[in-house]
Formats: C-alpha cells, structure tokens, sequence
C-alpha cells in the first residue's frame, strides 16, 4: 500500500531542470516576477524549495534558464533572399513573446548569461544582416537598433498603467479640466488616443521606419 512519502518521492523522481524553468516561468507570467521565490516554486511542484537545488543553481540560474526558454519560442526564419522580411518575422514574433511573458522584457536587458536558445537567436539574427551585405559597423548599429525597439517597445507597452477602457475613461475626464488654449497640440493628441479605430500599438510601424532607414543605408544608390 502506497505511503504518504511514496507520492513525495515519485514528485521528487520526476522533476528535472526543463519542469522547473516551465514552473517558474508559468508562476511568473501569472503573477509576476516578485512572487517568484523558490520556496513558493517548490509549493507550486510540491516539493520542499531545497529540491530544486538539484536543478537550479539559485535563483540567478532559474532566472536565467526561464529566459533562454523564452527565447526559445522566438521564430528564427529560414535564411531568405529578402533580409527585410527575415527581420521583421524575426522582430514581430520576439515582441509577441516578451508581451506574452511580461516579466522577460526586464531581464532581457540586464542578463549577461546568454544561454544556447538566445544565442541561436542573436547568431540568426546577425547572420541574416551578414547575409544581407551591411558592413561591419552598420550591421552593429542595425542589429542594436532593432532590438532595441523590439524590447524597449515591450517595456513601454508593458509599463503602461491603464487598459484600453481605463484609457478612454481616465482621458475624458482629463481633458474636462485640462487647459487646452495653453496646449492645443496635447489635447489634439490625448483626443486621437480616446478614438477606437487606432491600427495596433505601434511596433511595426517603428519597425518598418527603422527597416527602410536601414535599406537606405545598406545601399545608399
């Protein structure tokens, strides 16, 4: 007959790294990073926080393996004769990603601990500039740029405190007491953000701005 330290043991027996970074990056993506602990994620997997030891370093290595996973759900395009579309596959799908796991955006920009699906992702995403003639220097500054609104468009997203009907109602009653002779241009713009026909939030309008800057760049006849 089964004892309660039989169904203890089999949860121990079973864990292994890949559930532990799913787990935490599960917990994580409900919650938020600060409820992150690894006592609260041994109670999530039911066992004692010192089981995860034998998987995770400590919290800097869990951390760092929850993000590589997330990175691993980046679509990487096949090498493609249009650099531009390669690119902006690549992009789109990385925004996507970081705005599905809202705690990655933060530590995307802060870890220095590059684990093998980022990396498959950086080597990708450098190629497929390589492949598309920009020389050294451009392709640095256009690999850099890229990611840059890739992530810092996420964090701005992400950041943003008030949902869309928060939105609409936060910004009426703003402009009923706002000065709008002192700031016609502002209140011009608030009013365009309470409309509901808005085309997305932006990022691939940016992308392509910085996709043609960079092609006009890449081949200056």
């Amino acid at each position: 007959m089964p004892t309660p330290n039989d169904s203890s043991t089999e949860r121990r027996t079973r864990l292994n790294r890949d559930r532990v970074l799913d787990a935490g990056a599960a917990l994580a993506d409900a919650e938020g990073i600060g409820a992150l602990t690894m006592r609260r994620l041994g109670k999530e997997l039911g066992v004692e926080a010192m089981a995860l030891y034998n998987h995770v370093h400590n919290k800097d290595d869990l951390l760092h393996g929850m993000l590589d996973r997330v990175a691993g759900e980046i679509e990487l395009p096949d090498s493609s004769p249009d650099w531009r579309d390669h690119v902006r596959r690549r992009a789109i799908s990385a925004h996507a990603v970081l705005m599905r796991h809202p705690w990655a955006a933060g530590l995307w920009t802060s870890s220095i601990n590059l684990g093998p699906a980022r990396m498959r992702y950086m080597d990708s995403a450098l190629r497929s500039l390589d492949e598309a003639g920009f020389p050294p220097d451009l392709l640095d500054r256009a690999f850099h740029t890229i990611e840059d609104h890739i992530v810092g468009h996420a964090l701005q997203a992400l950041g943003f405190p008030l949902d869309h009907d928060q939105m609409m109602e936060t910004g009426e009653e703003f402009l009923r007491t706002f000065p709008v002779d002192e700031y016609p241009d502002l209140a011009a713009h608030i009013r365009h953000h309470l409309q509901d026909d808005e085309d997305g939030d932006g990022f691939e309008f940016g992308l392509d701005l910085i996709l043609d800057g960079l092609e006009r760049r890449r081949s200056p006849s």
